[in-house]
């Protein structure tokens, strides 16, 4: 018998301490500071090909991470910096890469779309729409077979939802009860097509019902209630109860891309979300509210990362590029 989805009833009511507040904020606002200066590098012409930047979306990953333990596993789409950040990647080793430079994750040779880390168990962005979902299930059979206790967070988007393979992959998952959270990030446009155009279902926590996959809308905007319902799906997966699927509703504040003039919505609209759901400002007042922190304070960290995110934009243009003979290094292998 399918298990049925969920969706939340008003806001949440967990609690975060002081610190984990803190540690929020800096990780939200590192992310969007980062993502601001790479829009400016890719203007400079510093950036070349894509740019996806995840402005408006730092509470999905920072309250997920924070559900994580050390040695789970994160894989994701295109639009992947946060995810990068939220794992503890460096700033200057993204950038670095983002700009082409021989220190990035991937050599330069990745670029925007794909770079990874294996010491911080992100397994890369990944171009083609859905392909991820795929290999986070893998990656999943391999923790189960391994027995080695790891959960996989497999990242997509409201697009990607539709395609073929993340329905194969639903299938072998719960029939294998496999260690992998499902996280659809919604934000509402895929590409540019809004979802009630492009879904016959809109209610996407619902797409793992016929797989016996329980779901679960979360309000993407607010890192608490992200963290809370990250923790009951890790914490079932990880129990081998098998998937969890968690849709986080969510809004970029970019287009689709550098190259999207996002004229699909309205300037209303946006400037809406940005000043009522706005995830950074969000945790700003809960800090202020609770008298854990000034407004002085608060610039004063924002200040601190703005010098860090100055200081990785530094680094990646002082960076030499690949020296031709790496063209095809970690290509492909002698056999």
């Amino acid at each position: 018998m399918a298990q049925a989805a969920q969706k939340p009833n008003g806001k949440h009511t967990a609690e975060a301490s002081k610190d984990e507040l803190f540690q929020y904020y800096r990780d939200m606002l590192l992310i969007r500071r980062f993502e601001e200066r790479a829009g400016q590098l890719y203007g400079m012409g510093l950036i070349g090909g894509f740019c996806h930047l995840y402005i408006g979306q730092e509470a999905v990953v920072v309250g997920m991470q924070a559900a994580l333990r050390d040695g789970d596993q994160v894989i994701t789409a295109y639009r992947d910096h946060g995810h990068m950040l939220a794992a503890g990647m460096s700033a200057n080793g993204v950038m670095a890469e983002l700009t082409g430079r021989r220190d990035g994750y991937s050599k330069g040779k990745g670029g925007s779309m794909h770079m990874f880390s294996i010491e911080k168990a992100f397994y890369g962005g990944h171009g083609i729409v859905g392909a991820q979902v795929s290999l986070g299930t893998g990656i999943a059979f391999s923790n189960k077979y391994r027995k080695d206790g790891k959960v996989c967070l497999t990242y997509f988007g409201d697009g990607a939802a539709n395609q073929g393979q993340v329905y194969e992959s639903f299938n072998m998952a719960s029939l294998w009860k496999l260690p992998v959270v499902y996280i659809i990030e919604n934000n509402q446009y895929a590409m540019g097509t809004a979802i009630q155009r492009s879904s016959s279902e809109t209610h996407l926590y619902k797409r793992g019902i016929s797989f016996n996959i329980p779901g679960e809308e979360v309000d993407g905007m607010d890192v608490v209630a992200v963290r809370e319902a990250g923790r009951r799906a890790v914490e079932r997966a990880r129990a081998g109860e098998g998937p969890y699927l968690l849709e986080m509703k969510t809004y970029r504040y970019r287009g689709h891309s550098m190259s999207d003039p996002a004229k699909y919505r309205t300037k209303e609209e946006v400037e809406a979300m940005k000043t009522k759901h706005d995830p950074i400002e969000h945790v700003k007042k809960l800090l202020i509210d609770a008298g854990y922190a000034s407004e002085e304070e608060l610039k004063n960290i924002d200040r601190d990362i703005r010098a860090v995110v100055t200081d990785s934009a530094e680094f990646a243009q002082k960076s030499p590029e690949p020296d031709p003979s790496e063209l095809l290094t970690d290509v492909y292998i002698e056999a």
